[in-house]
């Protein structure tokens, strides 16, 4: 089980900073912890925003927590496309020059200039995991699922090496869906 990682699908959500968060839920709000993520320290909310795009509206969108320095919108291809807004692949964090939508929240609303991405897959690792996978942060890998009904080798994921991280893939919906994975899923890791 080496090189085997567990893949987890990432549905949308919104993670935001304390000031985006105050101006959608209220003066003094503070995020609601709902469950655990895999990711130690990262948790599901109870609150919820519409993201609102030219074309339509993602109504009741999870919040993740933490909050964080920058306000960002993490969709799928899909979800991008069917609210009318160009959002590039890009590692979570980097939404400079991406592009932009309305947080529709209880008490108020934040337009974001940029901030929506479609997150590019990624393996999150600690030192010691990327050791055993004999891979580096940064490092390009592929993934390979087997299953019954579409078995398929996913490319372009990104390795993200750091003490805080356990051991994770992350796949949007769309590539959940494509690959046809449900329940628990494990990719063989496969370099070059």
């Amino acid at each position: 089980m080496e090189n085997k990682v567990l893949i987890e699908t990432s549905a949308r959500h919104v993670h935001v900073t304390e000031a985006d968060l105050e101006t959608l839920f209220g003066k003094g709000a503070k995020l609601t912890h709902k469950k655990d993520l895999s990711q130690p320290g990262q948790f599901a909310c109870v609150e919820r925003v519409d993201v609102v795009g030219p074309k339509r509206t993602l109504s009741g969108v999870s919040i993740l927590g933490p909050t964080r320095s920058a306000t960002q919108v993490e969709l799928s291809l899909t979800d991008a496309r069917s609210i009318g807004v160009s959002a590039p692949i890009r590692e979570s964090g980097d939404v400079a020059g991406s592009a932009g939508c309305k947080l529709v929240g209880p008490c108020g609303e934040v337009e974001l200039k940029e901030g929506v991405i479609v997150a590019k897959r990624h393996i999150h690792a600690t030192p010691e995991d990327a050791e055993k996978l004999g891979v580096a942060d940064k490092e390009i890998v592929s993934l390979k699922v087997v299953n019954d009904e579409r078995s398929t080798i996913f490319g372009d994921v990104v390795v993200r090496v750091s003490p805080k991280f356990a051991l994770a893939a992350h796949f949007d919906t769309d590539e959940a869906n494509a690959a046809a994975l449900s329940g628990v899923v494990y990719g063989e890791v496969i370099k070059g």
